[in-house]
């Protein structure tokens, strides 16, 4: 894969959100470079163990170090760019972005301590970049969070248009509608191939334009009988704007409670993309005195996070708010498949305190909507830029098969429709045909937060099995210079057995050592590695046979 690729032909690369949702990034090289389009993460499924987040894994790019020009994000949302101080790391290119995007990368990298050695070039739609043999137009685009743009990139085998996350709101609450007349532009000019959003392709129909929460919002607030706390996602900055705007024309001030909500609301604020009318604000400190029936507060914790800010007020367990009998609180945001369970333990909590909860519901007038196109927007994209060839981007393998179906009943793909997954690269040839080629390596890098580390898939495996069926852990005295047992061993278990069922169990497991111990040599003796092993090996047969779990069994031998 490293050998200098013939010129005109054009490699595009998944390294990730192809078959799964989130770890967005797509590498696209010709000759000797490389563009990198976005830098996602994951968060984990409940069966990673202790793993706080889910990176692409960038083999390939390491490999092909020299070439990689640059990474250019399309909007900032942490699916597509929650990898970047990881991957900085080990490739420390430029990183283009929009304001907004990368006002929020610039907070990642300075909490990582990477901000001085990072090179942040902002981008503007409408405007052009030349890197290497790529010029890239960024075009603006609706979806959930602002400053959002899709990428025309123009290659030497052809125009290559890559859609990002996206809706087509016909009435944006920045003014700002989705630049159709730029997709039909290159649609006219002849586009080589499309990568286009599948989130939302299950969903019939138009996705609802974001200013249509505000009548059932309006609603709500003005029926509330305390206080109102409306949690959002704290980058969807139009959602966070209509709050105020609603609280302001019912006369309630606003406070916000909630790390990644405070500091979103400062950036988008200091970049003059929020607007907050003078004193209407709450100091945090005087949210808990402050008279309920005039007041918002916008709160970040949609998805039940542990420590997050409406997690711990559910419980009434915030410093600097309680919450009680009538006051209403509203989840203006979806549930992410997978976090349910936690979710609706949540909402439990609020209606154990006789709280007013409104969450996603099936009513006319929404209190959510989506940020990503339905079916009928996804027609509309394909009919405008009708490309050579259609690759479905974002998404599970269900939504990728029936975004392709989707463009197969269009007809507006005169060429080949692109069913790939992450690590299957397609080249587009000079004289305009398309292959699969071999597949790079692609996958999932686990990472503990804490220490930054990626997480081997071993140490997951020890905790499931801590999970399952415990520890077990042998304590045995052994005289250094006789090598004789001076006590009986000890046995310390956790998660293991109950002790009723145990103590004969375990008082056999005593044998068991005392037995290994006894038949070892004096040479093995002398050796604690080779002794921790025998140990180990012997007692993991007896406790399977006895009782068919398999716990750790971590040996513990002192001198004495």
């Amino acid at each position: 894969m490293t050998s200098t690729l013939s010129t005109p032909s054009l490699w595009a690369i998944p390294l990730g959100g192809l078959g799964e949702f989130g770890m967005n990034m797509l590498v696209l090289r010709t000759g000797d470079d490389i563009i990198v389009i976005d830098a996602g993460l994951m968060f984990p499924e409940q069966e990673l163990l202790g793993v706080d987040i889910v990176i692409p894994d960038i083999t390939y790019l390491k490999q092909n170090k020299r070439m990689v020009r640059a990474i250019v994000l399309t909007h900032g949302h942490e699916d597509h760019i929650g990898a970047i101080p990881y991957i900085l790391r080990d490739l420390n290119v430029p990183i283009y972005g929009t304001q907004f995007t990368l006002a929020l990368v610039r907070k990642k990298l300075e909490e990582h301590g990477l901000l001085d050695t990072a090179k942040l070039i902002e981008v503007a739609a409408g405007q052009k970049s030349t890197i290497g043999p790529f010029q890239i137009e960024y075009l603006h685009v609706t979806h959930s969070t602002i400053d959002c743009v899709a990428l025309a990139v123009r290659t030497p085998a052809g125009v290559i248009i890559h859609t990002g996350d996206f809706k087509i709101d016909p009435t944006p609450v920045d003014g700002k509608p989705f630049d159709l007349h730029a997709f039909a532009r290159y649609g006219q000019e002849g586009v080589l191939a499309l990568f286009s959003d599948s989130t939302n392709v299950e969903r019939p129909g138009f996705t609802p334009s974001e200013r249509s929460v505000v009548v059932r919002l309006e609603e709500l607030f003005r029926a509330a009988p305390q206080k109102v706390v409306v949690s959002c996602f704290s980058s969807s900055v139009h959602r966070i704007q209509q709050v105020i705007d609603i609280a302001g024309a019912v006369g309630r001030k606003i406070g916000f409670v909630g790390r990644s909500m405070v500091d979103n609301t400062e950036i988008a604020h200091g970049l003059g993309k929020l607007h907050i009318p003078d004193g209407s604000v709450v100091r945090p400190q005087d949210i808990r005195t402050y008279d309920p029936k005039r007041l918002v507060v916008l709160a970040s914790g949609t998805q039940a996070e542990p420590m997050s800010a409406l997690s711990r007020i559910a419980v009434d367990n915030h410093r600097l708010m309680s919450i009680g009998e009538n006051d209403t609180v509203i989840l203006s945001a979806r549930i992410i498949p997978g976090n349910e369970k936690n979710i609706f333990r949540m909402i439990d909590h609020f209606f154990r305190r006789r709280v007013l909860v409104y969450y996603e519901s099936g009513r006319s007038a929404p209190i959510h909507v989506s940020g990503h196109a339905s079916q009928e927007e996804q027609k509309i994209l394909l009919q405008l830029v009708r490309p050579k060839y259609f690759v479905p981007l974002h998404g599970e393998y269900r939504h990728l098969f029936r975004h392709a179906a989707l463009a197969e009943q269009v007809g507006a793909v005169s060429g080949q429709i692109f069913l790939i997954e992450s690590g299957q690269p397609i080249e587009f040839t000079g004289d305009g045909g398309a292959y699969r080629r071999e597949p790079v390596t692609a996958g999932r890098v686990m990472v503990d937060s804490g220490s930054l580390e990626e997480i081997e898939d071993v140490v997951i495996r020890d905790r499931r099995h801590l999970s399952e069926d415990g520890v077990v852990v042998p304590i045995i005295a052994i005289d250094k210079h006789t090598g004789r047992m001076e006590i009986s061993p000890e046995i310390v278990t956790r998660g293991f057995l109950p002790s009723e069922d145990g103590q004969e169990i375990l008082a056999r497991a005593r044998e068991v050592i005392l037995k290994t111990v006894e038949n070892s040599t004096a040479e093995e003796k002398t050796d604690w590695n080779v002794i921790k092993e025998k140990i180990r090996a012997d007692l993991k047969r007896y406790l399977n046979k006895q009782t068919s779990k398999r716990p750790l069994i971590l040996p513990v031998i002192l001198e004495v």
